[in-house]
């Protein structure tokens, strides 16, 4: 009984050696997590514990220590009445840019990527491979070729010369090329087929639906970079009235005329320009599925 006891101990602590081990290890990928969550809520935080100083405090106060001397109704109010009250007009035209190139460049997206994925026909396979070399080519050198195109044109200076630059985005269409190959069936389309459908109705009646998690993921994600974009609509437009909440907010800094940088206000314009982002993300995000990425691992 007692060499049974002891081996029993043995074996135990053997188990529990590498359990240990194992526990231990993941402190690293728990602290490199915790220090990733940091680095992204930080920020955010502290654009809304700055949102209530005042252009004073908020370089004689503590960063992260908030104020409640009512500035940030002040900053607020101030936001909304700076210059009969353009910052609305500035959001309007963000969600114009964002809202309709990111519609619009999520439909070129998914009909290219859908024909690439499903369909064989000549040069497809080159089209592809242009559109990954693509990927790797960054958007800023196209912002002054994309100008002098459009300005050939009488272009610029509009809607249009924001939204149709964006509407072709290679990411989005590999992305919903890999997508299309895993989620839509061969087999449905052919049955889609013998019904009498057309290519058309198949791809707007079965493939759009099936490819719906890749689709609201690109429009989401073309919506945060049309919102977030700067240098195209810096680029595209001199007029004030025009201004999407980036480029606003960035003449809000800069000092003219012996008149100081509104930082508060333009901090609290950074704070408001947060809140739909963060409303679509939360909307949009039961739409997001594990097998979005199926597509890039399945053979």
């Amino acid at each position: 009984m007692t060499t049974l006891t002891q081996a029993t101990g043995a074996s135990a602590a053997r188990d529990a050696g590498p359990r240990r081990t194992r526990s231990g290890l993941h402190i690293v990928p728990t602290l490199i997590l915790i220090v990733g969550a940091l680095y992204c809520v930080l920020p955010v935080l502290w654009i809304v514990i700055a949102a209530t100083k005042t252009n004073d405090e908020l370089f004689s106060t503590p960063p992260f220590l908030p104020e409640f001397n009512g500035g940030f109704w002040t900053n607020m109010q101030a936001l909304f009445t700076y210059n009969n009250g353009i910052f609305g007009r500035w959001a309007l035209n963000s969600v114009i840019y964002a809202i309709g190139g990111g519609i619009l460049s999520t439909a070129v997206a998914g009909a290219a990527g859908y024909a690439l994925g499903k369909y064989r026909f000549a040069g497809s396979k080159w089209i592809f491979r242009l559109i990954v070399a693509a990927v790797l080519l960054p958007q800023i050198m196209l912002a002054i070729p994309q100008f002098l195109l459009l300005a050939k044109f009488g272009m610029t200076n509009n809607y249009a010369s924001v939204i149709l630059p964006q509407l072709v985005s290679p990411f989005a269409i590999y992305l919903c090329k890999i997508y299309a190959e895993a989620s839509v069936p061969d087999e449905i389309m052919e049955a889609a087929r013998i019904d009498g459908g057309s290519e058309w109705r198949i791809f707007w009646s079965v493939g759009s639906r099936l490819m719906m998690p890749a689709l609201v993921t690109v429009f989401l994600l073309q919506f945060i970079g049309i919102w977030n974009n700067f240098l195209l609509p810096f680029v595209m437009i001199n007029n004030d009235q025009l201004y999407p909440l980036t480029l606003g907010l960035y003449g809000l800094m800069i000092i003219t005329g012996g008149q100081a940088a509104q930082y508060s206000i333009v901090i609290a314009g950074v704070l408001v320009s947060i809140v739909p982002l963060a409303i679509l993300f939360l909307s949009l995000q039961r739409y997001w599925k594990i097998d979005l990425i199926s597509g890039g691992v399945k053979i």
